[in-house]
């Protein structure tokens, strides 16, 4: 619906940012239905993830922040949950730059994702609460110390979306609660549709 980009608008309005949206259906709604206004310094693009990643890689962009946040009822696209999707989106990023990935808190791709991700991007932050938010930055995790003064800085405004740092900061965690020698996905080994239905089978049949 447009409420991530629509957020940030009112957090960071100077701030350059393309959205892109693979349905014209789905901008639709957004503006439709959700008040969806693209800014003065925001540019809509319908078009697939990947390809406006690749597309992206000519014009050598320095994205200070990524958001991946595709999801289809049950799996993420497979295409854009490889090694060499990341290494992607990594290429058009300021070396000093930050990927949060909105994804399952548990899957039967939870390890294989888990693993996909450290080898593109090393260590990264878990936050599970309904869903899985991964968070990264390029170059090394902040400590908790400037994650935290950073969240007193964000304070009133987190309060302005009825949340807090209290409510936030706990969140975060580095441990690893995965099958480290889980197979990473990569474009020639992404089953991530297959998997995921073979899971629903699985737990339908032990129902």
């Amino acid at each position: 619906g447009g409420t991530i980009p629509s957020t940030l608008q009112e957090l960071v309005p100077d701030a350059q940012m393309d959205v892109v949206e693979l349905d014209e259906a789905v901008h639709k709604v957004a503006v439709d239905y959700f008040k969806f206004t693209p800014g003065p310094h925001t540019k809509v693009t319908v078009e697939d993830g990947r390809v406006f990643v690749k597309r992206a890689q000519s014009a050598n962009p320095h994205y200070d922040l990524v958001i991946l946040d595709a999801f289809e009822a049950d799996y993420i696209p497979e295409h854009m949950l490889t090694k060499e999707f990341f290494e992607e989106v990594k290429s058009i990023m300021a070396p000093d730059g930050v990927v949060v990935a909105n994804t399952f808190s548990s899957s039967v791709l939870y390890a294989n994702e888990s693993v996909t991700y450290r080898a593109a991007f090393g260590d990264f932050y878990n936050l599970k609460l309904g869903n899985r938010i991964i968070a990264l930055k390029l170059g090394g995790l902040p400590a908790m110390d400037q994650i935290r003064a950073n969240a007193d800085k964000w304070e009133p405004k987190f309060k302005e979306y009825d949340t807090s740092k209290d409510f936030i900061l706990p969140l975060f965690s580095t441990t690893v609660d995965w099958d480290t020698n889980a197979r990473v996905l990569t474009d020639q080994y992404s089953p991530a549709n297959v998997l995921n239905a073979m899971g629903r089978s699985y737990n339908q049949n032990k129902e």
